[in-house]
């Protein structure tokens, strides 16, 4: 992997948008704040181009992030995005000032030059702004090849020194043309080759964890999830029996779940791995419990503990395994690999348990990449693909204290509303369902009996990226098979609901 592009972070909301785009083009990116990275090592590591991100600051406030303008003169291309852009002509010399009336923001009709940074687009196209600041006077050696009807620069160059800024932002998907933008600059400007593929991280993953783990014994922790899953399967192929699993079943899982868990690590890829069936253990930590907060502190010390315990009974074990990924890293502002996170499923390592190294091996990717590796490693898709789910379980969508029966109910509902987006070919069309057992209870009719039983809620979303999200339109029929089923099928349940509410205000899961 040589070709590389540094997205230079400065604070904006979609600096991990960018670098997903960027991979998309298969050219690797990676996101460095702007205060943890040199003008010298920029240089040093060799990147074929730099993007600047957008950011919620004025560039003309002496408080707002500024950085080393001898940047301009390294030769690398520059792509600068919004307050990327107004940065850039900042430190080469322009004018940057309120935009009073001429702020923008959402779609705004953009019209752009004859210029390599916008070659195959047409000249009239739809970008997304969102600015309260404008260039009102563009740096010496720059031309302005882009423009609005309220924005006078909606882009700009240096063709000599390859500086581009575009005032929009051509990451998001409301601006029409925003991949070509990135792909020209990739390709055009930059000279980048995409050679970034997920066939050959795989194989060179695998290949370096072979070498460099020969001879050591390797613990993950397996949640079941997608990113430890496929960590998991990764390790396995590079070190084989030297890798295990320790697979906590809390009993806080969906219909069948432990059991599809171990018979796909144990039975389908023959991995070594250790399956501690500890419900009781977390019932009786959680009985009476009823605040959300609570749960996820319970779940998470228990965790540490039945996995310190499980630890102590192997020995030595020379290496810990962890399925953190590139947004953990963006997140926690932490370049180094040693540094041990706060997972939901490792939750903080007690200190009596050593190590004498961390290794990460899906660090460099995004959750999209990461299941893209899944299925180039033979994970089944069901699991690959697997919803979105809790650290803390059914926990968490049990509302209110939780007991065993309350579990039994919650999980043959929401089997059911699954199953029944799955056969009616919906499972592709909402990235999240479920069921919730609400704390409710209500008089319904069962033959000749009234009844007095619990309310279920089923939810379903739809979004990109989970920070917003709309309540998926099912439609009616598939939420009355539910509906029927669950009250005939689920005895104590006599009323479901169907939750209709976005993200915000709401957020997807209940608690």
């Amino acid at each position: 992997m040589d070709d590389k592009i540094l997205i230079l972070d400065f604070g904006g909301q979609y600096n991990q948008l960018i670098a997903r785009r960027v991979r998309e083009q298969n050219v690797y990116a990676e996101i460095k704040p702007y205060n943890r990275i040199t003008v010298q090592e920029i240089k040093d590591a060799g990147y074929k181009g730099v993007i600047f991100t957008g950011g919620p600051n004025s560039v003309y406030d002496t408080s707002s992030p500024h950085y080393d303008p001898d940047i301009l003169q390294l030769g690398v291309p520059i792509l600068g995005i919004c307050y990327g852009d107004q940065l850039l002509a900042y430190m080469a010399g322009g004018k940057v000032s309120s935009a009073e009336n001429s702020s923008e923001y959402g779609k705004t009709t953009v019209f752009t030059a004859d210029n390599i940074l916008f070659q195959d687009i047409p000249g009239e196209s739809i970008c997304w702004m969102s600015h309260t600041d404008f260039i009102s006077q563009p740096p010496k050696g720059f031309e302005v090849i882009a423009h609005t009807d309220k924005c006078p620069c909606a882009a700009m160059c240096d063709t000599d020194r390859k500086l581009y800024g575009v005032q929009f932002h051509p990451e998001v998907t409301h601006t029409v043309y925003g991949q070509r933008i990135l792909a020209n600059f990739l390709f055009h400007i930059c000279a980048c080759e995409a050679d970034w593929k997920m066939e050959s991280f795989v194989e060179r993953s695998i290949e370096k964890y072979r070498r460099e783990l020969a001879g050591k014994k390797v613990l993950l922790a397996l949640s079941g999830g997608v990113d430890s899953s496929v960590a998991a399967v990764l390790l396995h192929k590079a070190i084989g029996r030297n890798l295990t699993c320790v697979f906590v079943d809390h009993g806080l899982l969906r219909k069948g779940e432990g059991d599809f868990v171990e018979q796909t690590f144990r039975g389908t890829f023959g991995m070594n791995l250790i399956r501690v069936n500890a419900e009781k253990r977390f019932l009786d930590k959680l009985a009476g419990v009823c605040d959300p907060e609570t749960k996820r502190k319970i779940i998470g010390e228990e965790f540490i503990r039945v996995f310190e315990d499980e630890a102590a009974k192997l020995g030595k074990i020379h290496v810990l395994a962890q399925g953190t990924i590139y947004p953990d890293v963006v997140e926690s502002g932490k370049g180094d690999s040693a540094v041990i996170k706060s997972h939901h499923n490792v939750g903080g390592l007690p200190d009596v348990i050593s190590f004498e190294e961390i290794v990460e091996p899906l660090r460099e990717l995004f959750k999209d990449e990461v299941r893209r590796a899944g299925i180039q490693l033979g994970i089944p898709h069901e699991l690959v693909w697997r919803q979105p789910f809790p650290g803390p379980g059914l926990a968490v969508r049990v509302i209110g204290a939780i007991t065993k029966e309350k579990l039994e109910l919650l999980r043959d509902a929401d089997a059911i509303f699954r199953e029944e987006i799955a056969s009616a070919g919906l499972a592709d069309k909402t990235n999240q369902y479920f069921a919730v057992l609400t704390d409710l209870r209500s008089v319904g009719v069962m033959g000749d009996f009234r009844t007095y039983g619990c309310t279920v809620a089923l939810r379903a979303v739809t979004t990109d990226d989970f920070m917003t999200a709309e309540w998926t339109r099912l439609p009616y029929e598939v939420l009355e098979r539910a509906s029927s089923r669950i009250t005939n099928e689920v005895a104590g349940i006599s009323r479901v609901v169907y939750d209709i509410t976005s993200k915000p205000p709401a957020t997807v899961e209940w608690e």
